[in-house]
Parts: C-alpha cells; structure tokens; sequence
C-alpha cells in the first residue's frame, strides 16, 4: 500500500483527528496544517479534526487553529506535518495517541511516529499534502488550494531554492488549474510588511559581521529588538532577504526571545551544508537552510565558529 492510500484509510478510520506541526510556525507548517484539516473537513464533515499548536499572528491570515479538548487523545488519530524530529512538534504528546503519521519533506533525523512518510525532494510539507489530496478522494477547494499555495511559496522563495522542482510547478499548476486560484493576490500577505520592519533590515544589513571565509553573521539582542519594536521572529523571517551577496556564501541570524528566554538561530546557505552543523548543537533542518535554538550568546559563538569552518572548507572545495 503506497503512502496516498496508506494515510487516506487512517484518515477514514479515525472519528477524531488532531493535526499538529513544529514549534515556531511558518507558512509552510501552518499551510500544510490547516490546507490538511480543512480538506478532511470538506470531505467528511461529520469528523471532529483540529489543527492544534501555538498560533503566530504574523501568519493569522492563513486561518484560525483550534482548542484541543481535553482526553481525546486515546481515541484519535495524530498527524503531523513539516516536523522531522519530536522535540520540535507543538503542542501534543505525540505518545498519547491511538495512532500517529508524520508527513514531513525534512531529511530524516528519527522516528517517532507509528507511519512516516518523508520525502526530502518535496519542495515543502505544503507540495506533499497537495499530492496526498491530489491521489485521493480528499476534497480541494480554492481557499484550502491558497493555504497550500502560500506554503509551497514561502517555503521555496518564490521557488527560487534549488529543491524547487518540475513537480512542484505541475502541483502548483494544478492547484490553480482546478480552482481558478488568484494567486497574484496571495503575495500580499505573505510579503507586506511595516515601515518598522524595512528599517530593521537597514540595521540588520550595516550590522552584519562577515569573516574572511565568507560565513556572515549578526547577534540581535532584546534592547535592539525594543528600539525597532520587533520581535526574534521578524529577525529570523528576514534571513531569506540576504541571498545573492557576492562576498558571502552562509549567513546567519541569532536574536533573544524573552518568551522562549533562548536565542533563535535562523541560518541560510548558497553553498556549504549547514544543516549537519546545526545538528551538532541541537537544530536542523534542510542542507541550505536550517534552524537552531541556543540556550546562551557563548553557544551561538560556538556556533558561527563552526559554521566558518564550513565556509572555509567549502571555499577550499571549489579551488580544488
């Protein structure tokens, strides 16, 4: 049984369903989320399913998340979206369920749920719940087609990563095929943001530290924060905005979240593997653009030494 019908009969099995993702949000969680719960509401309107997690306002457009009530657990089925690793999902205790399937485009770190489908050429979790709706019965309609539509967007760059396949473009395609779907106005809430913000950026570029190995970085801690009246969040959105600069071939951003009370790490590459680095001290994510959260500014120097090294090493490689 391949992975479509696989997920699709658990989805029919299950009265309840809880879909869940990782801890600080994106729109490729959120849109594989919520695109996920509302088409399984569309074709079965007499299940019970929530999209549970902590909600991120800055992404609020993309739909409304659910109260999970409490002792259903035993009796329902858990998904989970965008999430390659346990400690990073939010909101559940993923042991507590009757039964458990991950649906994640991350490279494998472990397994932690009863089925696991992971495919790490997926442009995002967002292309792999269109293809899960897309070989099944599972119900499209143009706003669950906006919320995966948003998803793949923001996870590939406006499909400039390199994991931007001909695939992607076919499901993309199709989405808007089959739901006349007006993506051009989608753009404005994904990209629109507040002068505030465009001034941050100004600091964040005259700020950043960049070595001799081309690995650029910046260390933002809350009284920054407070003078541009932003958050760690709208730092590490930003990492993607400094692509396409000559002198530099890794970049990182690392900002103090007081209501995390760690440092939230957001690295990007156009060259070196990062993501076996980031493992190293806790984070992970993709080989060109990866997560962390550090515990103290000391291990965030750790970090960027390491991160050098693999600057350097890449620089070496190319000479070779």
């Amino acid at each position: 049984m391949n992975n479509y019908k696989y997920i699709y009969k658990q989805i029919k099995k299950y009265d309840t369903i809880v879909i869940t993702r990782h801890i600080g949000a994106d729109p490729d969680a959120l849109g594989s989320q919520l695109g996920l719960r509302d088409s399984i509401l569309a074709t079965f309107p007499n299940k019970k399913v929530y999209a549970v997690g902590t909600p991120a306002s800055k992404f609020k457009y993309l739909g409304f998340l659910d109260k999970l009530p409490d002792g259903i657990e035993s009796k329902a089925l858990l998904i989970i979206t965008d999430t390659p690793d346990k400690k990073r999902v939010d909101g559940v205790d993923t042991s507590a369920f009757a039964s458990s399937i991950k649906i994640d485009h991350h490279p494998f770190i472990e397994k932690y749920c009863d089925y696991e489908w992971i495919d790490d050429t997926a442009s995002s979790a967002s292309q792999m719940i269109a293809e899960l709706i897309f070989n099944t019965k599972l119900c499209l309609s143009k706003e669950i087609a906006e919320k995966i539509y948003i998803g793949i967007v923001a996870d590939t760059n406006r499909f400039l990563f390199s994991y931007t396949t001909p695939k992607t473009f076919k499901i993309v395609s199709r989405l808007i095929e089959e739901t006349n779907l007006e993506f051009t106005s989608l753009y404005d809430a994904l990209y629109l943001r507040p002068f505030k913000e465009v001034k941050f950026e100004g600091y964040i570029s005259s700020h950043l530290e960049i070595t001799e190995n081309g690995f650029a970085s910046l260390k933002i801690t809350e009284d920054v924060l407070k003078k541009y009246d932003v958050d760690a969040a709208t730092a590490g959105n930003m990492v993607n905005n400094f692509n396409y600069i000559d002198d530099i071939y890794a970049w990182a951003i690392f900002s103090y979240d007081k209501n995390l009370e760690k440092i939230r790490g957001s690295i990007r590459s156009r060259g070196p593997i990062i993501n076996e680095v980031a493992a190293n001290f806790g984070g992970g994510g993709h080989k060109f653009a990866s997560g962390i959260r550090c515990n103290s500014f000391e291990e965030v120097d750790e970090l960027i030494t390491a991160l050098d090294k693999a600057c350097e090493d890449y620089k070496k490689e190319q000479l070779d």
